[in-house]
């Protein structure tokens, strides 16, 4: 890939199947490198060969729902830089009518089991603030008297918490057809709540879980509760009478942070993706997320407390979840996979191997994926006997010959403990055989993984000339809770064994150069990419990005420090602990560092503040280490995944720019 390359990325989000069981609606996006916006519309995709159908052409179209009977779908509508809004169109197509004029935008539309509501979350605004046009100086102040109050990608989240609402569906046979007609009311379900992270229809449409954070606790804990939302309409018996029931209950010490819910087709179970974070609420250090069944009883409140059906030590789900034929299958992370699993009385692998499963959808029978392979950013995939595969997203991408296969690579840390990775290599058509440049990159998290899946990121670096050596040292996800709580108390130990073992490995290929390694890597990544820099000076150049840099100003500048870093490394205010966190620092070391740096963060970054990023800058420069610092104005943590198109496209530049400084390819 080169950066422009960045607009034939097409990803697929989360599909809906038809009732009938004969196609799927999905959204295809793309960033759109000179609208500067990711833009995208809904395709039905057969299931008989018949191809791809484009369904709308909006300019930024996403999450669709399927009616019951199989005639509309509900879906979001973005204009040009403006909010997304929830429309209906019918599945075969026409023009869609909007259902909500929501102030700061709807999401997650969901229709009822009798298809005439429609279920979606929005932020709803104080009084006076985010007014569109207004001048947010001219507002009052913000008092701030509890730990969580911004969040990143989001800011300042406490004066604009997300409620469900419900909107009816037009009656007529094309809803909302006549031109002009006014937009039906919506209403709040959920006024009270501080806010909510996702919601879901009971079977009889009664009632819709919701998951939200209500108990006392909730400003120092990762607790969340999954809460049944009394949906009957005026007029309906018992209608508006029915307080909110709690079907997990961390006031009464249930132990889970609930993510998603899905209730059963027979309305007798709830599937439950949640992490149990302990008897603190705050365990959180490699805990796996798990999938739980609590059975319902005939007025669908909890009969009994949840099951986990999934291993604590060995399975980390994504957030995958539906159910076919009566049993769950969900994504579980596999050794830079994700495996699409049947959990029965035997568990049942539908899709496996190297394949990264992003999402899943059932309905008629039939079982759809998005799956990412090393050549496809994503495509869909009928699941059955031969897995078919639906749609071919990528091939743009792959027309252009700028698309490298990584080869799977396994090391070996100095304590014996197996390390696994991939190495990929530039065109020898174009750079020979070597020995290439090589640079180490470093993924975030750290319970995260790099996958098998196409990587913007790899491809790039390998149409420039480099080698590139990634992979999952110990500290990582998708290994078991014990790879991923290694490093616990001890960033940059077993880790940076891994890390080093494995580009060693790597560079016994006489295709690699061994003298000439760059590293780089983002968040934890960045953090790993510094402590590199004050271990060793191996290496001829470095970037920094997003860093986790300073434990101690960490903790209240970040939307999640007050607790990630107390957890993870320690408290230095605890017996011994200021030289626990400062043996993990890499701030506390940074006289050591001689490696030229580039640091890369976000303006608005609240995940790894910008402070981090500035504060290395300035010590690096002060000690007349060669450093530069490039800032992204607007942007948060998630720019190398989700920021504006062309600063992803700048951002690629620039590093294309430094390495070619620091790490230059040799000419042939």
């Amino acid at each position: 890939m080169i950066p422009d390359d960045l607009a034939l990325l097409r990803v697929p989000g989360s599909p809906a199947v038809l009732p009938d069981g004969s196609a799927a609606i999905v959204s295809v996006t793309r960033p759109d490198l000179e609208a500067d916006e990711y833009v995208g519309q809904l395709w039905r995709v057969g299931f008989d060969g018949s191809g791809s159908t484009r369904l709308t052409r909006g300019h930024r179209d996403a999450e669709p729902d399927v009616s019951p009977d199989g005639r509309w779908v509900v879906f979001t509508r973005a204009e040009a830089k403006g909010r997304p809004q929830v429309h209906v169109v019918a599945t075969t197509g026409g023009e869609p009518v909007r259902l909500t004029d929501a102030p700061l935008g709807a999401s997650t539309p969901r229709l009822s089991p009798d298809g005439t509501r429609v279920l979606f979350l929005a932020r709803v605004p104080e009084e006076g603030r985010y007014v569109p046009g207004g001048d947010p100086a001219a507002e009052a102040p913000r008092h701030i008297t509890e730990l969580r109050y911004r969040s990143d990608g989001v800011g300042f989240d406490r004066d604009r918490p997300r409620h469900v609402l419900v909107v009816e569906v037009p009656a007529d046979d094309e809803p909302g057809a006549e031109p002009g007609a006014s937009l039906p009311d919506a209403v709040d379900l959920t006024p009270d709540a501080q806010d909510v992270t996702s919601a879901r229809w009971t079977t009889d449409g009664a009632g819709i879980v919701v998951t939200t954070a209500r108990h006392a606790q909730r400003e120092t804990d990762l607790r969340r509760d999954a809460v049944l939302v009394d949906a009957r309409r005026t007029g309906e018996e018992g209608a508006g009478q029915a307080a909110p029931v709690a079907l997990t209950d961390a006031d009464a010490g249930s132990t889970l942070g609930v993510d998603a819910t899905l209730p059963s087709a027979d309305g007798r179970t709830l599937w439950i993706l949640a992490t149990d974070v302990g008897p603190t609420g705050r365990d959180f250090v490699a805990a796996q997320t798990g999938l739980y069944v609590l059975d319902l009883d005939d007025d669908g409140h909890a009969a009994g407390t949840p099951r986990r059906l999934t291993d604590p030590e060995a399975d980390q789900l994504t957030g995958v979840l539906v159910e076919l034929d009566g049993d769950p299958v969900v994504g579980i992370e596999r050794r830079g996979a994700v495996h699409l699993v049947r959990v029965a009385d035997e568990p049942t692998t539908l899709v496996g191997g190297t394949d990264v499963v992003t999402s899943a959808a059932a309905g008629g029978g039939r079982l759809v994926a998005g799956v990412a392979r090393p050549g496809s950013s994503g495509d869909l995939v009928l699941v059955g006997d031969e897995n078919r595969t639906l749609t071919d997203l990528s091939a743009p991408l792959r027309a252009t010959g700028r698309v490298r296969e990584p080869r799977e690579l396994t090391a070996q840390a100095p304590d014996g403990y197996p390390v696994h990775g991939w190495v990929v290599t530039p065109d020898p058509q174009r750079y020979g055989d070597g020995p290439h440049p090589t640079i180490l990159m470093i993924h975030g998290g750290p319970f995260a993984q790099y996958t098998h899946a196409l990587f913007d990121e790899v491809q790039v670096l390998a149409e420039a000339g480099y080698a590139v050596v990634y992979g999952n040292p110990r500290g990582s996800s998708g290994y078991g809770r014990a790879h991923g709580a290694a490093i616990h108390r001890g960033f940059g130990t077993v880790d940076t064994d891994d890390l080093l073992a494995l580009l060693d490995a790597a560079l016994q290929d006489p295709a690699l150069d061994a003298q000439r390694v760059g590293v780089m890597g983002g968040s934890y990544g960045g953090y790993m990419t510094a402590w590199l820099t004050t271990r060793t000076d191996r290496f001829v150049g470095a970037i920094v990005e997003r860093g986790f840099l300073d434990p101690v100003s960490f903790v209240g500048s970040s939307d999640i420090g007050w607790f990630f870093g107390l957890d993870y490394v320690g408290d230095a205010a605890d017996e011994g602990g200021a030289a626990l966190v400062a043996a993990q620092s890499p701030m506390a070391h940074v006289e050591r560092v001689s490696t030229p740096t580039l640091v890369i963060h976000s303006e608005q970054d609240w995940r790894c503040p910008v402070e981090q990023g500035q504060r290395w800058f300035v010590e690096l420069r002060r000690r007349g280490v060669p450093a530069e610092l490039l800032l992204f104005p607007g942007e948060g943590h998630e720019l190398t995944r989700s920021g504006r198109p062309r600063h992803r496209q700048q951002r690629f530049e620039h590093v294309l720019r430094w390495w070619a400084t620091h790490l230059p390819v040799p000419r042939r």
